[in-house]
């Protein structure tokens, strides 16, 4: 099967907070930011798989900083890591005041998409390959979320998560100390 690396994936979108887009106090509503989000992560998961992708989980969203009426917001996704028939997918949003000519971080988040065929049938993904220590890192934590995630929803146990197990002793001795 086909190897690929995170930039592959790069989706970047940019939309206008208009008024329809803000709550009362002229802020980006977070299901509208959230619903871009999706958008912009799903075309990633399918550029990278080349298959149409469902959302499987939101697996983490911060929102850290408020996105004002009349502001720009570009989102970047990409694939950081493929497991057999799903990718997670980290989305930066930036926002951007045209007028003063400054732009900040405002969030980020994970997804995780299933790529599935014209029958609606999982498929299974290229491997992504990480090059860069970055992409190592985001590739590397991928897996801990996961390994979180399946136990949580209690369809593994703590043993069937080493990589996991392994951390979270890790942080204890950290604490600790």
């Amino acid at each position: 099967m086909e190897i690929k690396r995170p930039s592959d994936s790069i989706t970047t979108m940019t939309n206008l907070v208009m008024p329809n887009d803000a709550n009362i106090v002229g802020n980006l509503f977070g299901g509208k930011l959230m619903e871009w989000m999706d958008i912009c992560g799903a075309l990633s998961a399918a550029r990278h798989s080349k298959n149409v992708c469902v959302t499987a989980s939101v697996n983490n969203i911060s929102f850290a900083k408020p996105i004002h009426l009349g502001e720009t917001v570009t989102l970047v996704a990409r694939v950081v890591r493929a497991f057999n028939t799903s990718m997670e997918v980290y989305i930066e949003v930036y926002a951007e005041n045209i007028k003063k000519g400054t732009k900040r971080k405002c969030n980020d988040a994970y997804f995780t998409y299933v790529a599935v065929d014209e029958n609606y049938q999982t498929v299974k993904v290229p491997a992504i390959q990480p090059l860069s220590e970055e992409e190592q890192e985001l590739f590397e934590l991928s897996l801990l979320r996961r390994q979180l995630k399946l136990l949580m929803a209690e369809k593994i146990t703590l043993k069937d998560a080493p990589e996991l197990r392994a951390q979270m002793v890790e942080w204890m001795e950290t604490s600790k100390g």
